[in-house]
């Protein structure tokens, strides 16, 4: 059973999702503050968290911040209709997922079904592959889907999971150029839409976390109205 931790200061959103969650069979945990999910998640993680953005004591940015200091917990930000900005800033910030309120909680709960189905074939693959097929060399980067770690120049680079199958599904092929629709499908259940602004976002995070361990970090090349390219340095 998969726990999820809710964290809104709106107790009728906490009320109401979480019973939604537990009917689809979630064990769920909630925090009506960002402080207060934080000290419990120091003490033990989730499986994965939805967290409102604007809420008293720490907010959901802050929250999130704390949590890449240490974590690539996977998170779902819940922001405001109209609010792109916290959209934007939450995906480069190292959120996996938004939705926007007010929202379908079964289009939460496919989200969630989503991002942890991604994990669970990540945890598939470390059973039913050997080891020595699953590090990858390409140039000066290196991953290892097993113990899902990065190294670029040697040096170790924490990705979340939506981040590291980006960076896997580009580098697998160096010089190929992968659509965003491509991008989508590596990173997204099929039955989940996201436009092409949250890909560009994480792209635009990934980029910024390889190259805080290298500021000349080029490898990945955005062609404009085309897609992405991993090209060998």
């Amino acid at each position: 059973m998969s726990r999820i931790a809710l964290v809104d200061d709106d107790r009728n959103i906490l009320t109401s999702v979480a019973m939604t969650l537990e009917a689809e069979g979630f064990e769920v945990e909630t925090y009506n503050d960002g402080q207060s999910a934080l000290d419990a998640f120091n003490r033990q993680l989730p499986d994965l968290g939805v967290f409102d953005i604007k809420m008293p004591r720490m907010d959901g940015m802050d929250l999130l911040q704390r949590l890449r200091q240490k974590s690539s917990l996977p998170v779902i930000f819940l922001t405001s209709k109209d609010d792109e900005i916290d959209e934007v800033l939450g995906l480069r910030m190292g959120a996996d997922d938004y939705v926007r309120k007010p929202f379908s909680q079964r289009l939460l709960v496919e989200r969630i079904r989503a991002i942890l189905r991604r994990q669970e074939a990540i945890a598939a693959d470390e059973v039913e592959a050997p080891e020595e097929n699953q590090i990858m060399q390409r140039g000066e980067l290196t991953m290892d889907p097993l113990r899902h770690a990065v190294k670029w120049k040697g040096k170790d680079v924490t990705l979340t999971v939506t981040e590291f199958l980006l960076l896997q599904a580009l580098a697998q092929r160096p010089g190929f150029v992968k659509s965003r629709d491509q991008l989508m499908d590596v990173a997204y259940d099929d039955q989940v839409y996201v436009d092409d602004r949250t890909i560009d976002s994480h792209i635009k995070r990934l980029r910024k976390k390889m190259r805080s361990v290298d500021p000349e970090f080029s490898a990945i090349e955005t062609l404009y109205g085309i897609g992405y390219r991993y090209n060998e340095e």
